[in-house]
């Protein structure tokens, strides 16, 4: 891969540059490096800093679409399932999930009916199918408020969101591209058959100029002020921004399966194994009309998902029994839906080429379960605009595993127990956290320690300065909020004295 310096002096020029650092932006950067294209990515902040990190964190078809007929999408969701699995088994591993039957509500043949299809609609080798339980008996209906009598079982998958990004994001650095996080593009003009991009650091101190061949909007909820302010775009963009909140409550059930619930509303909510002591409850659906950066879960929101779980768990909960809550904006294609909930979750890509000019292509919507597909779509509606493909071919993002991701798809287990052979020292809790986190790059965070001393600090919950460094050196990581909040969720773990010693040590480490 190569990049190029204008003769007038503007800069350098690359073939794709690519505004956002969340899930589809990291996803195009890492599909089109690997195809031997240079290309440059900018993020305001951090990786996965805003929508990407406030996922339900489901690598999922997306059973309630296929109640507005999104049988395209759906498909194509749950066959990138088991897709992902197999290139990051140590952050996507597979979920069972249970859905009570409540007369009342979507009749059960309707249910069995969907599940059908779900089973059928996508590739399924490894993830088992539906069953039928009967919740007076199994141990999924224990938790459950008495009286429930039949549910359903089946399956899809869970991720570490923020991870995902951050992976495809390493690996487009590893093929060659240009990953700058803390960076804004104030401008993008098309200038003399290419685009000119003025970057600037967050704090402003350092400003520069780059071209490009062609520019890639995926900003996600600043979509829209992206094509107005940054590319001066006239036609006005057709985006929905949509808040989802989700909460986080000390443990409701030992089991390790999910609850898919429905609401009197027609609208369903999960209840989630979470960091092992946890359950994550989500998620709201609600137009969002301001700044997404101040996006937070509303006492309204929290309520209703406390209201919502406890009809059908024995245990009821209430706001008070909530440790965590985040909120996110989807950056969805105006379809005209009347509900929030009923607005496509299908990806929209909207390419603008005047004739002559260089072409910019803006992403609406998109999953993240489908960002690997989407990143295709994106590459393959640029083809004429981008110079021949030189590296790998169509596809191999889903061949090839992402950092750390090198094992085999139901091998977490036996990399665990390397991991331990090799450093006995380790306590077990700790290995686990690591592997899974960090796969098989798990010992070169470790950089050959002989002893828990040789990890450095400890900052609670088995957080070191060895780790802090690892992130900080390979995952743009900059801040505590990074490590705690996104990289992992040691947040939960720690105190508030706790924290405050990551933030001065992940200050301490970025001013080194």
């Amino acid at each position: 891969m190569m990049t190029t310096r204008t003769a007038d002096g503007t800069g350098e020029m690359v073939d794709l540059a690519i505004i956002g650092g969340g899930i589809n932006g990291a996803g195009i950067a890492r599909d089109a490096a690997g195809r031997g294209l240079s290309v440059h990515l900018v993020e305001q902040g951090d990786l996965g800093g805003a929508t990407s990190s406030a996922s339900t964190k489901l690598i999922h078809g997306g059973l309630r679409y296929l109640e507005h007929w999104a049988f395209r999408l759906v498909r194509e969701a749950l066959a990138e399932r088991e897709v992902l699995w197999r290139i990051a088994p140590h952050i996507i591993w597979p979920l069972r999930f249970v859905l009570p039957h409540r007369p009342g509500l979507r009749p059960a043949w309707l249910l069995r009916l969907g599940l059908f299809l779900y089973d059928h609609l996508g590739g399924r080798t490894l993830l088992p199918g539906t069953v039928t339980l009967d919740l007076r008996s199994d141990p999924a209906g224990a938790p459950l408020t008495p009286g429930l009598r039949r549910g359903f079982a089946y399956s899809d998958c869970w991720v570490e969101d923020n991870r995902l990004v951050v992976l495809n994001a390493r690996d487009a650095a590893a093929h060659g591209a240009v990953i700058e996080t803390r960076t804004r593009c104030l401008d993008a003009r098309r200038e003399k058959g290419a685009w000119t991009l003025s970057l600037a650091d967050a704090d402003g101190r350092r400003r520069r100029r780059i071209r490009a061949r062609v520019l890639v909007n995926a900003a996600g909820p600043w979509v829209a002020d992206v094509l107005a302010g940054v590319v001066h775009a006239h036609a006005p963009a057709r985006v929905r921004l949509v808040q989802g909140s989700h909460i986080v409550v000390p443990r409701l059930y030992d089991h390790d399966c999910c609850y898919i619930l429905q609401n009197t509303d027609r609208r369903i909510v999960f209840a989630i194994p979470y960091e092992e002591d946890f359950t994550l409850i989500g998620t709201t659906d609600r137009d969002w009309h301001g700044d997404p950066a101040t996006v937070r879960a509303t006492d309204e929101e929290i309520a209703y998902l406390c209201a919502a779980v406890s009809a059908w768990f024995r245990r009821p909960i209430t706001p008070d029994d909530v440790v965590w809550s985040y909120s996110g904006v989807r950056p969805l294609y105006d379809d005209g839906a009347s509900a929030a909930q009923e607005a496509t979750r299908d990806y929209v890509l909207v390419r603008d080429a005047p004739e002559g000019q260089p072409a910019l292509l803006s992403i609406f919507g998109g999953k993240i379960t489908t960002y690997r597909r989407l990143a295709d779509a994106a590459l393959e509606a640029l083809a004429a605009d981008l110079p021949a493909r030189r590296g790998k071919p169509r596809g191999w993002t889903g061949r090839e595993p992402l950092p750390g991701g090198d094992f085999p798809v139901t091998g977490f287990e036996a990399l665990v127990a390397e991991v331990s052979v090799r450093h006995p020292w380790m306590p077990h809790s700790l290995a686990r956290r690591l592997v899974r986190a960090y796969g098989t790059e798990a010992e070169r965070l470790l950089d050959g320690a002989g002893a828990l001393a040789d990890l450095g600090r400890s900052f609670g919950a088995g957080l070191t300065e060895a780790e802090l460094r690892f992130l900080s050196r390979n995952e743009w990581a900059r801040t505590g909020e990074d490590v705690l909040w996104r990289r992992t969720k040691l947040g939960l773990r720690l105190s508030a004295a706790e924290r405050d010693a990551v933030d001065r040590a992940m200050a301490e480490a970025v001013a080194a």
